[in-house]
C-alpha cells in the first residue's frame, strides 16, 4: 500500500498542509498548475498585535495570465528582510522564538531563489525536517502528465506507484471518483476539522495561520496539536 497526496506548493503553509504531508508516503507538489492570484501560493497569514497580517512574496504577474506556478518569478529582493522583521516583531515573545529562529532566519537571510516554486519547496522541506516528517516530496514534472483534471491526478498516482489517493475536501467539486475506481486507486477525503487550540499570542485564537505560529508558540510540542506528525 502506498498513499499519495498532490497539492500546489504554498508559502509557509498552515498546519493542515503538513498534516496531509505526514499522512502519506509521497507528497507531489503540483506546480504544473496555473498560478492563481490572491491565493496561498505566495502569501500566508501571521498573528500580529493588531490582528491577522499577510506576508506576501511579490511575484511578476503583469501580462502573465496563464503562467504556471513553476514559471512564476519572484519580483525584487527586499521581501525576505521585511518578512523576517515582521515575524520577529510579532513572535519574539513566543516561548520557542529562539529555537525556531535558529533555522528559520537563515532561510530568509540566505534566500537566493528567483522563482516561487523552489522557494516554497525549500521552506516546506525545512519545516518537515523540524517536525521529523519523513514523507518523500516530489514534483509533478517528475512524472508523465496527461490531460483532464481527475485523469492527471490519477495518472500521477499510477506513475508514483500509489494505491490510495488522499485529497483535500475542496476537490470534491471537480474530482470524478469513477476514474480512480477504474485504476484501482482508493480515494480518501482528508478531514481538516477538529484541531485543538494551542497557546497563541495576540487575542482570539485563529487556526488558519501559517504553521510558523504553532512552531514559535509550541516548538517540538507542535505535534500534540496535529494528527499525523
Amino acid at each position: 500500500m502506498k498513499k499519495i497526496a498532490i497539492l500546489q506548493s504554498n508559502y509557509i503553509p498552515w498546519k493542515g498542509y503538513f498534516d496531509l504531508i505526514a499522512a502519506v508516503d509521497e507528497f507531489i507538489l503540483f506546480d504544473d498548475m496555473q498560478y492563481t492570484r490572491r491565493d496561498w501560493r505566495n502569501r500566508n497569514q501571521i498573528k500580529a498585535p493588531q490582528g491577522l497580517q499577510w506576508l506576501t512574496i511579490p511575484v511578476q504577474v503583469k501580462g502573465k495570465y496563464h503562467q504556471k506556478i513553476l514559471e512564476t518569478k519572484i519580483d525584487g529582493t527586499d521581501w525576505p528582510e521585511a518578512h523576517w522583521r515582521n515575524l520577529a516583531q510579532c513572535y519574539r515573545r513566543a516561548p520557542h522564538f529562539k529555537e525556531i529562529s535558529e533555522w528559520l532566519e537563515p532561510l530568509y537571510a540566505e534566500c537566493t531563489e528567483t522563482h516561487l516554486s523552489p522557494l516554497n519547496r525549500r521552506f516546506i522541506e525545512t519545516i518537515c525536517d523540524f517536525l521529523e516528517i519523513r514523507t518523500v516530496i516530489s514534483n509533478s514534472w517528475d512524472y508523465t502528465l496527461i490531460d483532464g483534471k481527475t485523469e492527471r491526478l490519477a495518472g500521477l498516482c499510477v506513475g508514483a506507484g500509489g494505491t490510495e489517493y488522499i485529497s483535500g475536501p475542496s476537490a470534491k467539486d471537480y474530482i470524478d471518483e469513477k476514474i480512480f475506481q477504474e485504476k484501482n486507486i482508493k480515494l480518501t477525503w482528508f478531514d481538516y476539522t477538529g484541531y485543538p487550540e494551542y497557546p497563541q499570542l495576540w487575542g482570539e485564537f485563529a487556526h488558519n495561520v501559517t504553521i510558523l505560529d504553532l512552531l514559535f508558540n509550541c516548538g517540538k510540542d507542535a505535534s500534540k496539536y496535529m494528527r499525523y506528525v
